[in-house]
């Protein structure tokens, strides 16, 4: 019996994953969002903000702020923030990208903003973020002036999480058949039971019958054989 079940189950699963991949659509998402990288390069202050988590199929937003240090005129020769995403968990996909150059950030703030952008379908996981970055920063301090020079700036942070609602549906699906399973299997049990229970009480009467029979039978030669002879 145990064998059967694991037999079964595994058929369930089995069908189920090959029925559902391609049908589902995602759910809702929450627009809440959070802070997922802030650092300081080279006089130049890098932060992202983007939603916390999604399903595919939703829209996320994506918020990068580059900000010059007070102390530092702050001038960008190339930026680009490229969004990734992983199909299925593995494989590396662009979501959304955007590029800038040639701008001064001189005490001042500049924002890109990435708003509502969807999830493809069948990406779940984490998404990356994925900063490229060359500027120059030149730092004074009375009258001595220091330039830094960034020519390769590269860096990458996890972002917004996708949901594996595919994943989450089928486990529903599979507990939903294995419920139903365990239900139809217990009637199945009770109801060769009960007929066995029948066949048992069958067997028991016709024993009955046959001892009766035999002892009848049995009865009726002995009546015979001991009849009186009669003569002629």
């Amino acid at each position: 019996m145990e064998m059967r079940m694991h037999v079964v189950t595994f058929v369930i699963f089995s069908i189920l994953a090959l029925g559902f991949f391609g049908s589902v659509k995602a759910q809702g998402s929450q627009a809440t969002m959070q802070p997922f990288y802030d650092s300081t390069a080279f006089g130049l202050r890098i932060q992202a903000n983007a939603t916390i988590e999604a399903s595919p199929g939703d829209n996320i937003t994506v918020l990068l702020t580059l900000t010059g240090e007070a102390d530092a005129q702050v001038t960008v020769k190339n930026f680009s923030l490229n969004v990734f995403g992983f199909l299925n968990g593995t494989d590396k996909i662009l979501m959304v990208q955007t590029s800038a150059s040639g701008f001064s950030l001189n005490n001042a703030s500049r924002t890109f903003n990435l708003t509502s952008f969807p999830v493809p379908d069948w990406v779940t996981g984490k998404t990356y973020g994925e900063i490229t970055l060359a500027h120059q920063a030149t730092f004074s301090t009375g009258s001595v002036a220091t330039t830094i020079t960034n020519d390769g700036f590269v860096c990458d942070f996890p972002m917004t999480d996708i949901r594996n609602v595919y994943l989450d549906k089928l486990l529903q699906e599979y507990e939903q058949l294995s419920l139903n399973y365990t239900a139809l299997d217990k009637k199945l049990n009770d109801t060769l039971q009960a007929h066995a229970s029948d066949l048992d009480n069958t067997r028991t009467v016709a024993a009955v019958l046959g001892v009766t029979t035999v002892v009848f039978v049995a009865t009726t030669m002995y009546l015979i054989l001991r009849r009186p002879k009669e003569y002629w």
